[in-house]
């Protein structure tokens, strides 16, 4: 008879402030790295590298919307003949909650590996090690960092010999992803992501250096990428299962060396073989530049873009490294995805060095009169580990937060040169409820039928936002339908509430904010219907939906002292660039 390995795969989630896992009845972002691994785990198993003698059984777990019982996990492995549990793409923030999910698997004799984000970051940024990191390989955990493509292989044969590594390093040696296993989840898992969106990246790596990002440190700033082929292939796996939107996690799939190449096989498989898919991207605020890359990508399928806008102040953006945003390129970057009917949530940074509590209010309100933006989302200015400002602090002694479930771009983790905590948390809060007033809700809506963007998503979409950030006390990207809370996955250092206290208070505060769900949902849903209903809803305009013209620096957009520092130094590259004397 055949023994069985049994493999479990999990992506954890991490705590909420009140020391419950963060999880839910249908989740929003689907895991790129837990179907990366299962995929490569499938192609371990059809190459049978522990033998002819040994299949493989094998579980992958998302944390966020599935509950986690150690006991159960425990037993996967023990029923069988020998087996290991690795946490995959685990994000600082992840990392508490990967090490409660690990210690009771450790106790009880269990084999448990760990890698991700931030075991990458801290390996590849920081000369000691990170205190976190040190905490798992105490408890016997092995740690892996970079890819798994062409390694995981050895690191199960490692486990079947009971002979793991403490430590798998990577990070010099980045793997070629062209033709390797096709990153994959069972449709049953994937059915738990919100409209069955499962993941792939199309590539890896991004050539700029925003000092706030901890991509560039842990997938490099070479492009690496999938053939059209192999992307293919992902999409026809995926269909096979009933599946048919996509994440594409690409950082920024703009920079993808291949991305007209992917886009036309996108487009071939849409409007040649008839296959009915959808995705989302990732992309900067240069892509309008590339020629057809917006046209293609209405035509491959994308429906909703990502957008790091992250400042409208060049001083800020300069600082951080951002220098390939450009504030003058912004609307019409925005207005070319607007005329092609496609959602644009921008991303929006909080706590550069000159940022202040009415700078910060005062450039929103510039966006929404100016910006043809559909939904703005807010993060802190945080120095994760993995980053570049994360490893200036941690060099010069400056005090960052010791806990990591913090590190999830909602909270602040340090200091800010001008604002106090205080102020920087208010401001933080007033500018999700500055941006999404209900009279700019309504605009947003108008600008959405005039240019031929959906409404009804959009309108969606915005109260989703709403509510996480109203209701749930939680970002939208770790949103979700119908919010789960197990008494037992409580952090460690916590204790458990009683079940006389727990269980009447978590199904009253169910019932409560669904009815503030409700609330909120008839009342944006009233103001699309008024939208809908006017006569001359396709006769709307405003200031950002006015074509570019030559009078642009006469916006608001352009008031600020930084703007128009910035605009001399445009002004005068154009001149060099013309052969006029400067």
């Amino acid at each position: 008879m055949k023994k069985r390995f049994t493999l479990v795969l999990i992506k954890p989630s991490h705590y909420d402030d009140d020391g419950y896992v963060i999880q839910w009845f249908r989740s929003a972002i689907p895991s790129n790295s837990l179907a990366a691994l299962y995929g490569l785990a499938l192609e371990c198993s059809g190459q049978q590298v522990l033998g002819d003698d040994v299949e493989f059984d094998i579980h992958a777990f998302d944390e966020t919307n599935t509950v986690i019982k150690d006991k159960k996990i425990a037993s996967l492995i023990k029923n069988s003949d020998d087996g290991m549990v690795m946490l995959v793409g685990v994000q600082s923030n992840q990392f508490p909650r990967a090490l409660d999910i690990a210690r009771p698997l450790r106790d009880a004799g269990i084999k448990v590996a760990i890698g991700g984000f931030h075991v990458s970051g801290t390996m590849a940024m920081l000369k000691d090690r990170d205190p976190w990191v040190q905490k798992a390989l105490d408890m016997g955990v092995s740690l892996f960092a970079g890819e798994a493509e062409g390694r995981l292989g050895q690191v199960l044969i490692d486990a079947y010999n009971n002979s793991l590594e403490p430590v798998y390093n990577f990070m010099d040696d980045l793997p070629n992803i062209e033709g390797v296993a096709t990153p994959l989840l069972p449709a049953e898992r994937v059915h738990l992501t919100a409209g069955a969106t499962t993941s792939f990246d199309a590539g890896r790596g991004c050539p700029f250096a925003c000092s706030f990002c901890t991509i560039i440190n842990v997938q490099g700033r070479v492009s690496r990428r999938r053939s059209p082929d192999d992307i293919e292939r992902i999409v026809r796996e995926n269909v096979k299962q009933g599946l048919h939107s996509f994440f594409i996690t690409d950082d920024n799939f703009a920079r993808n060396k291949d991305w007209e190449v992917i886009l036309d096989r996108l487009i071939e498989l849409r409007e040649n073989d008839g296959l009915k898919i959808s995705f989302i991207i990732q992309v900067d605020t240069l892509c309008h530049k590339l020629p057809n890359f917006i046209e293609k990508s209405k035509r491959a399928g994308v429906k909703r873009v990502f957008i790091g806008l992250e400042n409208i102040n060049p001083d800020s953006l300069l600082g951080a490294k951002k220098r390939q945003n450009k504030i003058t390129d912004y609307r019409q970057m925005l207005l070319a995805w607007k005329h092609v009917g496609i959602v644009t949530y921008c991303g929006y940074i909080l706590g550069f060095p000159g940022d202040t509590p009415e700078s910060i209010i005062n450039d929103i309100e510039i966006i929404k009169r100016e910006l043809p933006v559909d939904l703005l989302e807010f993060f802190y200015l945080t120095p994760l580990p993995g980053s570049e400002d994360h490893k200036k602090l941690h060099e010069a002694g400056i005090a960052m937060d010791e806990d990591l479930n913090k590190y999830d771009l909602n909270h602040d983790v340090t200091g800010h040169p001008i604002m106090s905590r205080n102020k920087w948390r208010d401001v933080y809060h007033n500018a999700w409820k500055t941006y999404y007033t209900d009279e700019h809700v309504e605009t947003v809506l108008r600008r959405c039928i005039a240019t031929g963007t959906s409404p009804g998503k959009t309108m969606f979409f915005i109260v989703w936002f709403k509510g996480c950030i109203g209701i749930e006390g939680i970002h939208p990207l770790e949103g979700g339908f119908l919010r789960i809370k197990s008494r037992r996955n409580r952090r460690s250092e916590m204790e458990l509430e009683n079940p006389l206290v727990f269980y009447p208070k978590y199904y009253f505060q169910m019932l409560r904010k669904q009815l503030q769900w409700i609330s909120l949902y008839t009342r944006m849903r009233l103001i699309y219907m008024r939208v809908r209903k006017d006569p001359k809803r396709l006769e709307y305009m405003d200031l950002a939906l006015e074509p570019v013209t030559e009078h642009e620096e006469e916006r608001e957009l352009f008031g600020s002292t930084a703007a128009k520092n910035y605009l001399d130094i445009v002004h005068r590259n154009e001149k060099i660039t013309r052969g006029e004397v400067v």
